[in-house]
C-alpha cells in the first residue's frame, strides 16, 4: 500500500509539472496533400511534415513512471485514469505525441475520473452496491415521492472539429472506468433509437418519458454519448424533458459533438422549446472545446482500393463484391430493424451486402435501418454515390447518417462515386459560408450562379466529418482494424482461450 501511495504522489507531481510545460510540445508543420485520381482509382492521402517532439528529459522519464501504474480506490482496482493510459500509449508508440489540445482535454477527463472515483458511492455508480430489490424499491418510492437528486459531480461536453480525437479520448476515459459501474457508451443515433423504442413500449402510460428516464438512469448512471447532434424536431422536443429528468435522477453525461452547446439545433423548427435543454446541459456539464491543427483520420495510408471514382462502374463494384463474398452465392435477404420493420437487401452473402445508392439513401430510411443492417452485415457495397446539392439534400442527409453508422460499427464500405469525398459535398455550405460568397456584380451575372447550391447549417457542418471518415475508412489501418474485429467475432472460442492464457 505504501508503494501504491508513493506512486500516486509521484504521478500527481509529474502531472502538475507537465501541465505547465507540455504545452511547448505543439503540433508544427502539418501539410496534407490529397491525390484522388479519376478513372476508378482509390482515394489516396499522403502526410508531409511532422509533429514536433521537443520535449525535455523530465517528460520522458515521467512516461516510464506512468506506464503500468494501478491504484486501489474504495476496494476497486483501477488503471489510474485516462491521462495515465494516454501516456502509456504514447510511450509504446500507439499514439502520436505533441498535441497540447488533447492533453488539455485529458486533464478535464482526468478531473472527472478522479471525482467519480472519489464520489462513486454518492453517485450510486456501483451496480453491486445494493440489491435489485432495493433498486426497485427506490424506483417505486421515487415515483410516489419525486425528489431531485442531481449528481454531486458535473459531466463533460467535448466539442470540436472533425478528426481531433474526441471519440478516441472519450473511449479511453470509458475503458478506464471500473467494470462494476452502471455505465454505458453509445452513439447518439443509437441512444435516441433506444429512447423511441422504449417510448413505444410504454405507450399509454400517463408520462412515458418519465418512465423511460427512470429505466435509463437505473441501468446507467454514467452516460457516454458519441456524436451528439440534433437534426429533427421530434428529438429536439424530447431531449429537454428527458435530460431534465435524467439529471434529476442523478445521471452524469459525457458527450462528444462537432457543435458547441449554443449551436445545437441551430435554426431548427420550434428551437425556442429546445433552448431550456441547452441551459440545462451547460449547467450539468463542463463544456470543453478540442482545437487541433491535425485531422488524425488523415494521418492514415489510404491505399486499399475500396473507393472508386467515375461513372458506369457497375462491373467494377460487382467484381470486387464477388471477391469479398468468395464462393458464397449472393441472394436477396431481409433484415429486421426496430419495431418490427424490415429492410430488404438486394444481394447479400458472407456478411457482405450490395445496394445501389437509390436503394439505400434515396428511400425513407434512417439510422434505425442502418444500425439493423450492420447487425447482420459487416461490409456494404454501394454503387453510384452522386455529387450532392439542393436537388438531393435529403439523400445527402441519409448518406451522412449511413457513414456515421458504418464508422461506429467499424464496418467496411466499398463504393463507386461521381467524385472525391470533397467533391461530393462541394455544393453543401453553411449559412456563414454562403454569406462570404462573392456577391453578384456587373461582371458576375445570374447565369453564373450555382442553382444546385444547398445552404444548410447541419449538413454543412456534418460534411467535414463525413469527408474525414470516408478518407479514414479507405486507409490500411482502418481496414486492418476491421479485419481484426471480424476475426474475433468469427472465432470467439479461440480468442477466449488466448485471453485465458494471457491472464
Amino acid at each position: 500500500m505504501r508503494k501504491v501511495l508513493q506512486s500516486v504522489r509521484q504521478i500527481k507531481s509529474a502531472m502538475r509539472y507537465r501541465k505547465d510545460n507540455v504545452l511547448n510540445s505543439l503540433v508544427r508543420g502539418q501539410y496534407f496533400s490529397t491525390d484522388l485520381s479519376r478513372g476508378g482509382c482509390l482515394c489516396k492521402v499522403s502526410y508531409n511534415g511532422g509533429i514536433s517532439r521537443h520535449t525535455q528529459s523530465y517528460y520522458m522519464s515521467s512516461r516510464a513512471m506512468f506506464a503500468g501504474v494501478a491504484t486501489v480506490n474504495n476496494g476497486v482496482e483501477t488503471g489510474g485514469g485516462p491521462l495515465v493510459e494516454y501516456e502509456r500509449r504514447i510511450a509504446e508508440g500507439e499514439l502520436l505525441d505533441g498535441d497540447a489540445c488533447q492533453v488539455g482535454t485529458l486533464q478535464e477527463l482526468q478531473r472527472l475520473y478522479d471525482q467519480l472515483i472519489e464520489k462513486a458511492e454518492d453517485c450510486r455508480l456501483d451496480k453491486y452496491a445494493s440489491s435489485d430489490k432495493a433498486g426497485r424499491s427506490r424506483w417505486l418510492w421515487s415515483r410516489l415521492l419525486p425528489q431531485s437528486s442531481c449528481a454531486p459531480v458535473k459531466g463533460l461536453y467535448l466539442y470540436g472539429g472533425v478528426g481531433t480525437g474526441k471519440t478516441m479520448l472519450m473511449d479511453l476515459f470509458f475503458d478506464q472506468l471500473p467494470a462494476s459501474w452502471r455505465k454505458k457508451r453509445i452513439h447518439f443515433h443509437d441512444f435516441m433509437l433506444n429512447v423511441h423504442s422504449r417510448l413505444q413500449k410504454h405507450k399509454g402510460v400517463a408520462d412515458p418519458l418519465e418512465v423511460v428516464a427512470g429505466e435509463i438512469s437505473d441501468e446507467s448512471i454514467l452516460l457516454c454519448l458519441d456524436e451528439f447532434m440534433v437534426t429533427d424536431v421530434a428529438n429536439a422536443l424530447i431531449l429537454n424533458r428527458l435530460f431534465r429528468q435524467l439529471f434529476s435522477n442523478g445521471a452524469i453525461l459525457v458527450a462528444t459533438s462537432n457543435r458547441a452547446p449554443d449551436n445545437l439545433y441551430e435554426r431548427g423548427l420550434q428551437r425556442d422549446l429546445f433552448l431550456p435543454f441547452i441551459a440545462t446541459l451547460k449547467e450539468r456539464c463542463v463544456v470543453r472545446e478540442i482545437g487541433s491543427a491535425v485531422d488524425y483520420r488523415k494521418l492514415t495510408s489510404a491505399e486499399q482500393g475500396f473507393y472508386f471514382i467515375g461513372k458506369d462502374l457497375s462491373s467494377i463494384i460487382i467484381k470486387h463484391f464477388q471477391m469479398l463474398v468468395g464462393d458464397a452465392q449472393p441472394v436477396p435477404q431481409e433484415v429486421e430493424v426496430v419495431m418490427g420493420r424490415k429492410l430488404q437487401v438486394p444481394l447479400g452473402a458472407n456478411g457482405c451486402a450490395l445496394f445501389s445508392f437509390e436503394e439505400l439513401c434515396d428511400r425513407p430510411l434512417g439510422a434505425a435501418d442502418y444500425f439493423g443492417l450492420f447487425k447482420k452485415f459487416h461490409t456494404v457495397a454501394l454503387e453510384g454515390v452522386p455529387i450532392f446539392g439542393l436537388h438531393n439534400k435529403t439523400a445527402a442527409y441519409r448518406f451522412v447518417t449511413l457513414v456515421d453508422v458504418i464508422y461506429e460499427n467499424r464496418a467496411r464500405l466499398l463504393c463507386t462515386t461521381e467524385g472525391t469525398p470533397v467533391e461530393l459535398f462541394e455544393n453543401i455550405v453553411t449559412i456563414s459560408d454562403a454569406q462570404h460568397m462573392a456577391p453578384r456584380t456587373s461582371s458576375r451575372s445570374r447565369k453564373n450562379d450555382n442553382f444546385d447550391l444547398c445552404v444548410d447549417n447541419e449538413l454543412g457542418f456534418a460534411k467535414d466529418r463525413t469527408i474525414s471518415r470516408l478518407t479514414e475508412m479507405n486507409s490500411r489501418e482502418y481496414l486492418e482494424q476491421h479485419a481484426e474485429i471480424l476475426a474475433k467475432k468469427q472465432h470467439p472460442a479461440e480468442n477466449r482461450a488466448e485471453n485465458a492464457v494471457e491472464a
